[in-house]
């Protein structure tokens, strides 16, 4: 922890001008540019030649998370807009169970105008196919910073329906403008199927059927994770030192099959994005945390099943790691077998910050990241201080920044 409570913000930040940032997506998904870097040498070509860049026999791993119509805007008596922006269901373990639901709903919200939101509950009608259905949101309760909000409607649909129809797409804050029918596809990857998200992995928002043909064609191999991605990942550090940052925490899901193909392929795993890095990264603790017993329970040595079920934030800055990632990985799926488990869902808050040692990942895929982010340090980490080196070039050859901006792939 010495190492990492003397890092300071300011020293991961950059000049990004407004008119760098790419407010609209491309036409073309694959005619994006991608930057290459390869152990410190730095190239560019088109993103739909990506298959040409990535190293035979290598395993992509890509975040199958669907960004949900997470903002419900709704008027008060008096006319008054209140805007509630859907976080995560109050118990996140459930998602599923949130989105199946056909009577009530609870979410953890944020909530624009509350001071407007006297008192009741507010309604909206929503057309689903061939009803109207009235949705009601009631303030229950707060949640940190957040309000839990209970949603109930009076027909016999599902939640994720009713959201899809209510909704309007999250797109980010720093576009400064109002969803438009784009968003709809454009924010969503081509690979996107389990509901939750409330921001898009935007690393994969590139890649198209062809370029994946492709990679197919050069013996590349493909795997899927699940991290819902929070609203958390647009929160700038606030403090001078990163030791002082609270990371917000998000929920994973993996299979056996998935941890088995991580085995297959150690030392050549490609990430689709900081959200696959930060859970690939995850799994190795949950793994080590795990190996502290021998215990079939499931519950390691002294700690409790909560905290073997969280990464957290300073995990891999406080343990020693004494397992080899493929060690990690049979002792996950040894529990698995113990459990008769076919999948795990962990919660994880873990900062990669430089000075952190990658485990897992031989590579990334990525956008361009805001200056001052949690997202920064994590290419720090990976780049060292290269990472100044690759951001001046794009800042000096025309690359578009953020969310629907260009590419990266890093190479060690």
């Amino acid at each position: 922890m010495t190492q990492v409570s003397e890092i300071r913000i300011s020293d991961y930040t950059y000049d990004l001008p407004e008119e760098r940032i790419a407010v609209y997506p491309l036409s073309e998904r694959d005619q994006s540019r991608l930057l290459v870097w390869r152990g410190g040498t730095i190239t560019e070509t088109l993103f739909s030649q990506a298959d040409r860049m990535v190293p035979a026999g290598s395993l992509l791993v890509f975040n199958n998370t669907r960004v949900i119509h997470a903002r419900l805007i709704f008027h008060t008596t008096t006319g008054a807009r209140i805007e509630i922006f859907c976080l995560e269901p109050h118990d996140p373990t459930d998602y599923n169970l949130s989105f199946q639901s056909t009577t009530t709903s609870e979410w953890k919200c944020l909530v624009g105008n509350a001071r407007k939101w006297k008192r009741g509950a507010l309604t909206m009608e929503v057309p689903t196919g061939q009803e109207m259905v009235t949705l009601q949101a009631e303030m229950t309760g707060r949640s940190g910073n957040a309000f839990l909000i209970r949603f109930t409607w009076d027909r016999n649909v599902s939640f994720a329906t009713l959201i899809e129809a209510a909704g309007k797409m999250p797109i980010p804050p720093y576009l400064n403008r109002e969803a438009e029918a784009i968003d709809d596809d454009r924010y969503q990857t081509t690979y996107a199927r389990i509901d939750g998200s409330v921001a898009a992995p935007t690393a994969g928002l590139h890649f198209t059927e062809e370029v994946l043909r492709k990679m197919k064609s050069h013996h590349i191999t493909t795997a899927e994770l699940t991290l819902h991605v929070g609203a958390g990942t647009f929160q700038p550090v606030k403090s001078e030192r990163v030791a002082e940052h609270d990371m917000h925490t998000e929920t994973v899901y993996v299979t056996r099959e998935f941890l088995n193909q991580l085995l297959l392929h150690e030392g050549r795993v490609i990430a689709v994005g900081t959200t696959s890095v930060r859970s690939l990264e995850s799994l190795y603790w949950l793994g080590a945390a795990l190996s502290e017993t021998t215990d079939t329970s499931g519950i390691p040595g002294t700690l409790s099943k909560e905290q073997v079920f969280h990464v957290g934030q300073w995990q891999p800055y406080t343990s020693a790691p004494v397992l080899s990632p493929a060690e990690s990985m049979a002792r996950l799926l040894q529990w698995m077998e113990e459990h008769h488990a076919s999948r795990i869902a962990f919660t994880t808050s873990i900062i990669i910050v430089p000075g952190y040692r990658f485990r897992m990942i031989s590579g990334m895929f990525t956008n361009f990241h805001q200056p001052r982010s949690t997202l920064l340090l994590l290419i720090a980490a990976f780049l060292g201080p290269g990472w100044r080196e690759v951001y001046d070039f794009a800042l000096h050859h025309g690359f578009r920044f953020l969310s629907y901006g260009d590419s990266n792939l890093y190479l060690k």
